[in-house]
């Protein structure tokens, strides 16, 4: 198979994996940076262009979309879509997956347990947001954050009402969330694939520091979840429309609670802590199901 990356470097850990990955099944694999491409749309010969030219067919596209290039890159995603690649994630469901509040929403929908959750613009009263979740200490976190970023712990409702006026002082969107107390710094990460948890770490927080992201000085160890820890991130992922996903999930005394769900997980953490080939995993995916696509689009 004829397999594009979309991703911005090609030097991170997670597209050389999956470059590794795919070489090594004796597909023919290229990196293309979407801000580098562009579009001819139309019905008769939609066309992508890249750095000068014109794109030959891919048979499979695996986008590694960071989420500062979300909107131009799932543009470029679905040209890729339109002209009849198939997407280890489509464009929609990735759409779904960035935007923090709509996926929870859908989740919750779902029945899918979750920290409290609250949302506004220009809140009348800040003090009965901040009582809808439960009260300081609570979390504070941009909508279009990643990484850790933009998430802030105000321990006091004093703290809290500060946060949120600056958040809104900047007219950055933002959500009020129910700060789990139990969970103590770690949470759990699910690598789904297919409908299959095939790996699964647990995620320390350092010294002095609530967020457990591996970029914030986390620390990560194989893990083994409960079958309804398993049930909740198959079905998170299922619900966004996804394939391939990473699901953080906290340990609550209520039980399993879907922090959020990522369209492009990275790899180096996962792989690292448990010795799970995840990217050959992903690979094989597109194999079984990009080879059946492709087999319903040349028998029309």
């Amino acid at each position: 198979m004829k397999i594009a990356i979309l991703s911005r470097d090609g030097t991170l850990f997670s597209c050389k994996r999956l470059r590794e990955a795919a070489e090594s099944r004796r597909h023919s694999v290229d990196v293309i940076d979407p801000l580098s491409c562009y579009m001819n749309i139309n019905c008769d010969a939609p066309s992508i262009h890249y750095r000068g030219k014109r794109l030959s067919h891919y048979d499979a596209v695996i986008p590694r979309i960071g989420t500062a290039i979300t909107f131009y890159g799932t543009a470029v995603l679905r040209q890729f879509e339109m002209l009849g690649s198939y997407p280890l994630n489509d464009s929609s469901a990735i759409t779904r997956a960035r935007d923090k509040l709509h996926s929870l929403q859908l989740l919750a929908k779902e029945g899918i347990d979750l920290p409290v959750t609250g949302f506004a613009d220009s809140p009348d009263d800040t003090g009965d947001l901040i009582a809808m979740v439960g009260g300081a200490p609570l979390v504070v976190k941009l909508v279009e954050g990643t990484q850790g970023i933009g998430v802030v712990l105000a321990e006091t409702q004093q703290a809290a009402k500060s946060v949120i006026d600056a958040f809104r002082g900047l007219k950055a969107q933002f959500l009020v969330q129910e700060y789990i107390q139990e969970a103590e710094g770690r949470d759990i990460r699910c690598l789904v694939v297919g409908n299959r948890v095939v790996a699964a770490i647990e995620r320390q927080a350092g010294a002095g520091e609530f967020r457990s992201n591996l970029h914030r000085g986390g620390s990560a160890r194989k893990i083994a979840i409960t079958p309804r820890e398993r049930a909740v991130a198959i079905k998170a992922v299922t619900t966004l429309g996804l394939h391939v996903a990473g699901v953080d999930i906290l340990r609550a005394e209520r039980g399993p609670l879907v922090m959020e769900v990522n369209a492009s997980p990275g790899l180096e953490g996962v792989e690292t802590a448990t010795g799970i080939d995840i990217a050959g995993m992903m690979i094989e995916y597109i194999e079984q199901h990009g080879q059946k696509a492709l087999k319903r689009v040349n028998s029309l």
